[in-house]
């Protein structure tokens, strides 16, 4: 087995401009760190327990099926927070049958982000032998 030390998704936008300001101003994410110069140089943004790492360019958005998920503590708190900066909520915060509650937002090039709040009494929180 591979003993993974890190990891990052690796984010090549059409506009980096455009998509930094979205992922650091509008979300607000934190900058990890930046390398490079000019508008292709790359900026890497906390994730929780991950990064997310945008730099260099591409001539097309990624693929349809990418899709990122961001958990915080409250999605309605999320959701007042991200229209206040004027991001477009695509969906806003929902209890879904199988007990999350997902908002739906995207980025600039259509990636879809799903924002998740689990709820303290969901199952996905339970830990066996605690």
């Amino acid at each position: 087995m591979v003993h993974v030390l890190s990891s990052r998704i690796l984010l090549r936008p059409t506009d980096p401009e455009r998509t930094r300001a979205f992922y650091g101003d509008a979300l607000g994410l934190a900058v990890h760190r930046e390398f490079g110069t000019g508008a292709e140089r790359g900026t890497v943004y906390f994730l929780g327990g991950g990064f997310l790492e945008v730099s260099g360019r591409s001539a097309t958005p990624p693929a349809p099926g990418l899709q990122l998920w961001l958990q915080v503590a409250d999605a309605a708190s999320a959701h007042e927070e991200l229209a206040g900066r004027g991001v477009e909520i695509l969906r806003p915060p929902l209890k879904e049958p199988w007990g999350l509650i997902e908002m739906w937002i995207a980025d600039p090039d259509g990636v879809g982000i799903c924002v998740v709040e689990i709820p303290a009494d969901h199952p996905i929180r339970y830990r066996p032998g605690t």
